[in-house]
């Protein structure tokens, strides 16, 4: 579901897509114009009404979310050229929850990996993963076989491949996958398949004045960061630098 992150002010990291559904209403034309107008090369399905959700903040930063996914649930068909010059596909697991979009997402996945394409999901919320179902999730998973799953530390604990910083009971159906979990302002875990785990302090940040879209720039910073040095260490600290930038600044934004 597309939201104002302009888009998250981090398209100088490298060139970006969008593959999505808004609605044919003008928050749907705003939302194309803004994407476009940050540089990302927007590929979209328009139908019915624009999803939206409401951000309530409290004084602490942490935010509840009241969510309508609207047009976001429509896509589908998506055509094999979307694809073309991809070098990785990042999917929020909301994606994953109900139809067309689900089925629409597993099959691009699936086509993107024919492709060469590296997959990242992002696990997105816990009450997404119960209602959807865990032993459905990880069994969709390891069909898909993602490079990555990002998650924070409720969500990979959940899904119980990680626990207490450690490779959790289930880790093992997803032999190939990088597990990579957030824990706020507390170190970053990287759980690799067969390999030692890499543990990332996160740096401090002096201000923060909201939550909202800190995970989306973390995996913005850390896939980018990958991509340019195939280190995951170095890509940690990128998706640190990115989320730094969000927290101290009003909104799902910088600046």
């Amino acid at each position: 579901m597309p939201h104002r992150l302009r888009p998250l002010g981090l398209t100088h990291l490298g060139p970006t897509r969008f593959i999505g559904c808004v609605g044919t209403d003008n928050l749907g034309d705003s939302l194309v114009q803004d994407l476009e107008a940050e540089g990302v090369d927007v590929r979209v399905q328009r139908k019915q009404a624009t999803g939206t959700i409401v951000i309530l903040i409290d004084q602490d930063g942490e935010r509840s979310m009241l969510p309508n996914r609207g047009a976001a649930t429509l896509l589908d068909d998506v055509p094999d050229e979307w694809l073309d010059g991809l070098e990785l596909l990042h999917v929020s697991a909301y994606s994953f929850n109900g139809d067309p979009v689900g089925k629409t997402t597993i099959d691009v996945i699936r086509r993107a990996r024919q492709k060469g394409i590296l997959i990242s999901i992002d696990v997105a919320s816990t009450g997404m993963l119960a209602q959807y179902g865990v032993e459905r999730f990880l069994d969709l998973m390891a069909d898909l076989r993602p490079d990555f799953i990002i998650g924070n530390k409720s969500e990979t604990e959940f899904l119980e491949l990680v626990v207490d910083g450690q490779p959790g009971s289930r880790a093992t159906r997803l032999p190939s996958t990088i597990v990579v979990t957030k824990a706020g302002a507390d170190p970053t875990i990287v759980h690799r398949p067969s390999d030692e785990r890499i543990v990332v302090p996160v740096p401090i940040v002096q201000e923060i004045r909201d939550l909202t879209g800190a995970g989306d720039a973390f995996a913005a910073g850390f896939l980018s960061a990958f991509l340019s040095t195939h280190d995951l260490q170095n890509a940690c600290v990128g998706g640190h630098a990115a989320a730094a930038l969000v927290l101290a600044s009003p909104g799902a934004s910088v600046g």
